[in-house]
Parts: C-alpha cells; structure tokens; sequence
C-alpha cells in the first residue's frame, strides 16, 4: 500500500542524523514526564501532610485512616491514567490527529497541575476538596490524550524500512528518563522541602514548556507530521471481515493474552507500591540521612529512572549473547515477576529493621536494593506485554485487545492502592512479605506452565525471536510502563 503519510518538511534539516523533529519530541516528552512523576512522586505526601488533611478535614482521621484516603485516591488516579489513552487515540486516528491531542492533551494536564497549586486560602472553607477532583480529572483526560500518540509520531518522522527508526526510539526513550529524574529531583525536593503546592505550580510550569515548544516549532520540525487523522488518510483499513468466527489457532492465542494479563496485574500491583506504600515507608520509616543531610523521600524513586539507563544494555546483551538458549517471552515474564518478589524480600528486610513496634529506622540501601530488584523485572517483563499483544491478537481485534491489555494494568494500579492499604493495617512486615510470596510464587507457576503458552502461541513465539536486538530496545523502552508503543510496530512486521 502506497505510505501516505506526512513527512517533516527537508528544510527542518537534521541534528546527530536524525530529523530535528526528534528532538522536538525529545523535548516536550521531557518536560511532560518532569510533570507527570514529580507530581506522582509527592502526592501521597501532599495528602497525608498535617496542612492538606487541616484543609480538607481530615484532622479526625488516624494516621493509618489519613494513609489509606491517600492510597486510594492514588490507586483511582493510576488505573484511570491507563484507561484513557484508549479514548485518546481513537480520537487520532478518527477525528483531531496526533498533534492537535497532544496540545488538548498537554494543556489539561498543565491546568490541573495549576488546579492542585491554587492557594487554599483563596477559596471558600469546604470548597478545596473540589479543586483536588478537578486537578485529578484534568490530569487524567489530558493524560488520556497526550500519552498514545507522541510515541507513534517518532515513527512517522521516518520512511518504512529506515534503520534510524530504531536508534529514534532509544534518543526518545531518553527524555523519558530524564524527565522522571528531573521531576523526582527538582518537584520532589521543591514538594518536601519546601511547599507541595508550590511543587504543582512548578510541575505545571513543566507541562507548559513542553507545550511552548511544540507551538514554536511543530510547524517548522515536523511540517505536516501529526496534523491529519490516519484513518483520512487510508492508513487503517479492515483486513479481514469483522464479523468472521475465531479460528482455533486465534482462540489460544487470545488465551494466552488473557493468562499473561493476569500475571501482568499481579506484577504491576506490586511494581506500583513504588508511588504508595513504598514511598510513604520511606518518608516515615526509612533513615534517610546520606552524609549528614536528609534527602527527600521522593529521591528514592530515582533509582528505577537511573537503573533503566544503566541494566537496559546490559539485559539485552544477555539475551543476545544466550543466543538459542535465550528463554522464551513466557520465560522471561516469570523472571520479571521473581525479581519483583526478591525486591519485595528486601523491603521484607527494611521492616525487620524498624521492628514491629516502628522505633527505629531502616537504612535506605534495603529500598535502593529493592528497587533496583524491581528494575530488573521490569526489563524482563515490559518489552513482552504489548510486544505479545501486537503478535498474538488477529488483526480484526488488535484496539480492542489492545485497550483490554491497557485495562488489565489499569486494574493493577487500583489493586496496588488496595495492597497498599494493607501496610497500615497488618504491618509492613507481612505486606510486604505477602507481595514477596505471591510475585515468586506466581513467577514459578508461569515458569512451569510457559511451554504450554508457548504451544497455544502457534509460531508467533518463532516470529519474536525474527527481532533484531536494536528493534527489541525499542519495544522495550515504548512498552507499558512509560509510553504505548508506536502503532507501525507490529509482531508482523
């Protein structure tokens, strides 16, 4: 089929041998997840701080009560965050095109960031708790339509076949790490230490830039890129007739999606205590004191950022280098939930530090480890999830599978809040050692069931392994923790 879409116009010239729309993208992913995770890493702290609780009264409630008001907002605001881009880009493909969800996208999410900064004391007594649900809406709609297309528009600056796509998407993957340190950094420190509303206004500031940059210079770097909903321009189309039954061979592969979402929920569930529980265990029972200064809390959510740089080469050259012997997606998916259990383990450590009575504090290399641990699972098993669905799902069905994939995480975050729940009632010591069993335990079941899936798979396992290790990084680094992953790359490719 003859490729119709946009390109960037040959004026806008090129940066390291990449279009310098990349970099455009580079730039206002950056500044979006500075916005995103500094505001996601000090919101559990902003609602459990005495002056929010006095604002939104709360001062009645117990420590544990104040805890689990804030875990649960958290939890509501973390599955609907994965629910939208559903809407988000169906509203791409059919009405509005990349960009114009971008700016609608980039602008919500800016105005609720400003809703959380409002000063309380500019609003009537009784009315603050409405600026919460505002910010909290606005963040999510705008979440919805700003996180499914600024992905897929790195792959449109660039001619099918072009080997630079790949190497595209690393340069991409970065400003999303970077924006995360970034918004742990400076939000998390401007929140902790110095006033949590001021860190909103700040975080939105963050948004703004990146909207700043694109209304500048879109029109320059990208030309036409973006601006046209891919469905006017013939880029979808049915390839088989909708209404034709499932074919034994598509009924086990739709199994083995809907068995991997299961075990995607319960390591998600856990990987997402990163933001509540965790996060609030370092704040309160965690020694945080490194070379005489006391570091927020929040910096500790760097590691994962940090250690996504550092182990992403290093486990795709393991891969690489077993060569035949590199262990099948099922495989790989029960490793990632084991290195979950085992950083769960280490936080198992850290409660044993502090003891049951809480008085003593545990160091903050138990949670660093762990952290780390978690790390390590994610990059055994977030390239898998998306890169299984675009491969396993007939094509008739592939949004929808997509969008049910997109659920199931959506799911874990709430079933993280509830887990999270559970620290303040039966004690860290048994959450998180439940966790630590449960994720090991369901990593060892997948593990002796894998060869099974694999069957039900009917030779899509075989197209996976057809992936070169560059075009694997790229699932790796768009898949379903920071990004959706770009709709021309498909397991049948």
């Amino acid at each position: 089929m003859l490729d119709l879409k946009p390109k960037p116009p040959a004026t806008a010239g090129e940066a390291l041998g990449h279009p310098k729309g990349l970099f455009l993208l580079f730039g206002t992913e950056m500044w979006e997840r500075l916005s995103y995770y500094g505001m996601r890493g000090i919101f559990v702290f902003y609602l459990t701080s005495a002056t929010t609780a006095a604002v939104f009264g709360w001062e009645q409630l117990s420590d544990v009560e104040l805890q689990s008001k804030a875990l649960s907002y958290l939890g509501w605001y973390a599955m609907l965050v994965y629910l939208t881009p559903i809407l988000g880009g169906w509203m791409a493909d059919n009405i509005w095109g990349q960009r114009r969800c971008i700016m609608v996208g980039g602008t919500l999410m800016m105005l609720g960031q400003f809703a959380l900064a409002f000063p309380h004391a500019w609003l009537p007594d009784g009315r603050e708790i409405y600026l919460l649900w505002l910010g909290l809406a606005l963040m999510i709609l705008g979440n919805g339509f700003f996180k499914p297309n600024i992905s897929t528009m790195v792959g449109d600056l660039y001619e099918e076949g072009d080997k630079r796509r790949d190497t595209a998407f690393t340069i991409f993957y970065m400003g999303i790490n970077l924006g995360s340190i970034l918004g742990y950094l400076v939000i998390g420190w401007i929140g902790e230490k110095v006033n949590y509303q001021l860190a909103f206004f700040v975080a939105g500031l963050g948004m703004a830039l990146g909207l700043l940059l694109q209304m500048t210079q879109a029109n320059r770097l990208l030309g036409a890129v973006g601006t046209k909903p891919s469905a006017k321009l013939g880029l979808q189309q049915d390839l088989e007739d909708r209404h034709a039954p499932l074919t034994p061979e598509e009924r086990d592969r739709i199994k083995v999606i809907l068995i991997l979402g299961i075990f995607t929920v319960i390591f998600w569930a856990g990987f997402e205590q990163a933001a509540g529980s965790m996060n609030l265990f370092a704040k309160y029972n965690t020694d945080l004191n490194v070379m005489g200064w006391e570091i927020p809390a929040s910096w500790l959510q760097m590691v994962n950022p940090l250690f996504i740089i550092i182990l992403a080469p290093v486990i795709a050259s393991i891969w690489i280098g077993l060569g035949d012997r590199e262990p099948n997606s099922p495989a790989k998916f029960s490793f990632g939930l084991i290195f979950l259990g085992l950083g769960f383990v280490s936080m198992v450590g850290a409660a044993l530090q502090i003891g049951p009575a809480e008085t003593t504090k545990a160091s903050l290399w138990w949670l660093v480890l762990a952290y780390i641990f978690h790390t390590i699972g994610e990059l055994c098993l977030s390239p898998i999830g998306l890169s299984m669905v675009t491969k396993l799902s007939p094509l008739r069905y592939l949004s929808l599978m997509m969008g049910l994939w997109f659920a199931f995480i959506g799911i874990a975050n709430k079933g993280a809040a509830e887990i999270g729940k559970l620290v303040g009632e039966a004690g860290p010591l048994a959450t998180f050692g439940g966790v630590a069993i449960a994720a090991i335990g369901a990593g060892i079941i997948l593990f002796l069931i894998r060869e099974k899936l694999v069957d039900w798979m009917h030779g899509a396992e075989e197209a996976h392994a057809e992936f070169g290790p560059t075009a694997q990084e790229e699932i790796a680094i768009t898949a379903d923790h920071d990004g959706t992953p770009p709709k021309h790359f498909s397991g049948n490719q």
